[in-house]
């Protein structure tokens, strides 16, 4: 089976890290072992190393842009869809240490975990004295993500655009609605409205409620014409 140094390209110095990093929380509740045990503490210190990272990598990708640009890349880019995008891709997702009922149940492949479990190795990582390393790695896994984000701005941040459009004209708001639901749990699909003034502009699908939701405004702008 491949492992984490494999994936990552940096050796590891404390094999015990990256064991609890892979740990789900259901596996130690299963096993009666400490909450410590799990990648929750790590996971909570690896969302800090890759948001200080990406910050970093865009605050000089972009000298121009502005404090909310840059926000809203980056929270597009360390998104639980886009991070377990990866895991799964890189095969960290198979490395996921899961209890009996919750592999049964197909957990391994819900995006908030494999999320989980990649922060968590690169807080293992920082801990592990490899902060050097794991940055060089965030950068060179990122970069093209935040690029291609800052070329189709317009596409990720339509919410935003229409709100401000349909605000200019008499202050009301878009509202977005979900019609339909469908697929399995790990890989649900979801059928979203969304309407101005009780006239419904676009219906668009997305695996997640926010990606269906930013999809269907980006078709209301175009219907509108204003992007």
């Amino acid at each position: 089976m491949t492992s984490v140094a494999e994936i990552f390209g940096i050796n590891a110095v404390n094999e015990d890290l990256y064991k609890k990093a892979l740990t789900h929380p259901s596996y130690t509740q299963e096993l009666s072992l400490a909450h410590t045990d799990c990648y929750e503490r790590l996971e909570f210190l690896g969302d800090a190393v890759l948001k200080l990272t990406v910050s970093d990598v865009l605050y000089n990708m972009f000298p121009d842009s502005t404090e909310g640009e840059m926000s809203k890349i980056r929270s597009i880019v360390v998104s639980d869809n886009t991070l377990a995008e990866i895991a799964k891709a890189n095969g960290l997702s198979s490395l996921i240490i899961l209890s009996k009922h919750d592999e049964k149940q197909g957990a391994r492949k819900l995006n908030s975990i494999c999320a989980c479990a990649f922060e968590a190795v690169l807080g293992a990582y920082y801990l592990d004295g490899k902060y050097d390393e794991i940055r060089d790695y965030i950068e060179k896994t990122f970069s093209p993500l935040i690029a291609e984000v800052k070329g189709n701005f317009a596409k990720y941040n339509a919410k935003e655009i229409l709100q401000e459009y349909t605000q200019g004209v008499d202050k009301n708001r878009p509202v977005y609605k979900v019609i339909n639901e469908s697929g399995p749990a790990h890989k649900r699909i979801f059928e979203v409205e969304v309407s101005y003034n009780d006239k419904v502009l676009a219906v668009e699908t997305g695996l997640s409620k926010k990606d269906a939701e930013q999809k269907a405004a980006y078709s209301a702008c175009e219907k509108l014409g204003i992007i």
